[in-house]
């Protein structure tokens, strides 16, 4: 009998500020396969986790690994989770902080480029990271992750 496929688990932080209207900060997704894109190419820092991880411990070394600084302190406000159609579950939290982007220092990854070229490429996980506003926000992020924009919404207007 085969042993039931597990889907990948992916946890994050969505920091947003308030500056007289709410910001939220999005990190653009590095690499040369997002080089060209802006509208959809834009992500909420997160990353996977394995199951002996708890999942707000996840998010928090996620965002150290991919902004290179420390996460935020403060309340958590859980988003919830969203199911991708990968079958992966993607759960973020929210967080009031505010961060200078120019303090950023990305983790990176490998990988081969240019494709079937045996040539290994380093490239940084996010590439720049930028305060936006709601409207903006939406067109820039990764159509999936729309809804975690949408829940913290929700939570400060009530």
């Amino acid at each position: 009998m085969t042993e039931p496929k597990r889907h990948k688990r992916s946890a994050g932080l969505l920091l947003f500020r308030r500056t007289g209207g709410v910001e939220v900060l999005l990190g653009h997704m590095g690499g040369p396969l997002w080089a060209g894109r802006d509208a959809g190419g834009w992500a909420i820092p997160k990353g996977e986790y394995g199951p002996d991880e708890a999942p707000r411990d996840a998010a928090r070394r996620e965002f150290t690994e991919e902004l290179g600084l420390a996460p935020p302190e403060g309340d958590y406000l859980p988003l919830g989770e969203v199911r991708l159609t990968s079958g992966k579950l993607v759960t973020i939290w929210a967080v009031e902080a505010d961060l200078d982007p120019a303090l950023m220092v990305p983790g990176t990854f490998t990988m081969e480029w240019p494709p079937h070229s045996g040539q290994e490429r380093e490239f940084p996980e996010l590439d720049r990271v930028a305060w936006f506003a709601p409207p903006m926000a939406r067109n820039k992020l990764m159509v999936p992750q729309i809804p975690f924009l949408e829940r913290l919404l929700v939570l400060l207007e009530g």
